[in-house]
């Protein structure tokens, strides 16, 4: 009886791990906004990491993270780490700015699981606004594919992109400060 017993576990963590395997290797989130300004305004809240602490939804989570800047204060090259108890660890470097169209960023995270994503914004002209979309793109590990089996990246994650882009769009569209 017990090895019948051991033998149907073994079958249903077989099947499980099959399950597993076969889950998409590739995830994509992606979301956009209207903003009602050129696209040089959101362009400058994403292109210089100083900005983020306005509108990201993670900062926001944990504002106790810790931000580390390297490199140049914006566009190719500027480098951003994090350590947050609530968020993990991880850091973005920006490899490519087109001002005004697009911003490709190398995102690795450490902890909790580590992850080397690519995320891209783009600013397309509108009419009088910008059309702002922020994608980001990875490959599932296994426990990546275990994960989602329960949630996926999409749920996980779009409605903090939700978030951003509001707060993005809140930015852009403020007035600018009066001189003195």
């Amino acid at each position: 009886m017990l090895k019948k017993i051991l033998l149907i576990l073994a079958a249903l963590v077989v099947v499980l791990f099959a399950v597993i395997a076969m889950q998409p290797a590739d995830f994509s989130v992606s979301r956009s906004t209207t903003v009602n300004a050129p696209p040089s305004a959101p362009f400058a809240q994403v292109n210089d990491f100083r900005n983020w602490a306005g509108w990201s939804p993670w900062l926001k989570m944990d504002p106790d993270t810790k931000v580390t800047f390297d490199g140049p204060a914006e566009g190719k090259g500027a480098k951003y780490a994090w350590v947050s108890q609530k968020t993990g660890e991880g850091n973005m470097t920006i490899l490519e700015s087109q001002a005004n169209e697009r911003i490709l960023i190398d995102l690795i995270f450490v902890k909790p699981f580590a992850g080397d994503n690519d995320v891209e914004f783009t600013f397309k002209p509108e009419g009088n606004g910008t059309t702002v979309t922020w994608t980001m793109t990875g490959k599932n590990s296994f426990m990546g594919k275990a994960f989602s089996l329960f949630m996926s990246m999409d749920k996980m994650v779009g409605g903090e992109f939700e978030k951003g882009l509001a707060d993005i769009k809140a930015a852009a569209e403020a007035p600018a400060p009066a001189a003195n």
